[in-house]
């Protein structure tokens, strides 16, 4: 499937701003699976500077700055994405992958080769999932068991955050403790990938933060409305010689075409896809628009 994307942040600004720099996490990344066709990135009020670079992650990031007063920022990716999710290995029929149990996957944890020593850092704690209470932890208990593989585990994660959490946006932000959405059963999806991260590094599991995009489908007969789309969110967890396999809690299911990846993090506070600093007083507001579609 091939995918025509749109993302644009705007934001306007009550007193104006004299001076802003910016960080863009905004272009999806080429991978197995996954290839960038064509990408535009169109900035408003033009940039003094700018520059772009692949961060420690692998992402692409761009950095800009705007040295003149304006009362409007606004950014917009195009992207056109090639998606096919049968590319990348396939868990299913893995049966190393499938069988490999948590006190086996441990065990191979404490190999000394590079692959391992690379993905042993989102074990460690992050910005946003600095300290894992006893609530997330005996949550994650339910699921991982010694000896159980923790494939089947992680599925069964997925699915108790998709049954056990409220998605409503209005109860969190980007700042709220994972252990404040724990204690709510509310949130959104950066919330839900969250939590799922925390539950996979408590029992000692690399586990990764997903930023992108899933393409969502009008009801039956309704048309599909232009900026409906959004930002999405899903976590990811490292099975020792099979790779990265993706969750998505919010959905319920295993990512494929219909997810696009833009980058991977420790947590939400490494892939943003827009952050910066401004000099300026007063209010400010923020409008983001997104839309996916099959491209013609």
């Amino acid at each position: 499937m091939v995918y025509q994307l749109s993302h644009t942040t705007s934001y306007k600004y009550q007193s104006g701003v004299t001076f802003c720099h910016n960080i863009a996490t905004i272009k999806p990344k080429n991978l197995l699976g996954q290839e960038v066709l064509d990408y535009e990135l169109e900035i408003s009020p033009k940039p003094t500077e700018i520059s772009e670079r692949t961060d420690f992650f692998g992402n692409t990031v761009t950095r800009f700055s705007i040295q003149k007063f304006h009362k409007e920022l606004k950014v917009t990716a195009k992207s056109k994405v090639l998606r096919n999710s049968n590319l990348q290995p396939d868990i299913h029929t893995s049966d190393f992958g499938k069988s490999i149990t948590l006190n086996e996957a441990l065990l191979e944890m404490q190999s000394m080769n590079s692959e391992i020593l690379d993905v042993k850092q989102y074990v460690l704690e992050s910005i946003l999932i600095a300290k894992i209470s006893p609530e997330i932890k005996a949550y994650a208990s339910v699921s991982f068991q010694p000896d159980r593989p923790i494939f089947e585990a992680a599925f069964e994660l997925m699915q108790r955050i998709f049954n056990d959490f409220e998605f409503n946006t209005d109860v969190t932000n980007v700042a709220t403790p994972i252990q404040d959405v724990m204690e709510q059963k509310k949130g959104v999806c950066q919330d839900f990938a969250q939590i799922g991260i925390a539950c996979l590094r408590s029992v000692g599991l690399p586990a990764r933060y997903v930023s992108g995009y899933i393409e969502t489908l009008p009801p039956p007969g309704k048309e599909k409305l232009i900026g409906t789309d959004a930002s999405h969110a899903w976590f990811s967890m490292y099975i020792p010689k099979f790779g990265w396999v993706d969750f998505d809690p919010t959905n319920n299911q295993i990512p494929k075409n219909q997810h696009i990846i833009v980058a991977h993090g420790r947590d939400y506070y490494d892939v943003p896809p827009l952050k910066g600093v401004i000099y300026s007083s007063g209010k400010n507001k923020m409008k983001v628009e997104v839309d996916i579609r099959p491209a013609v």
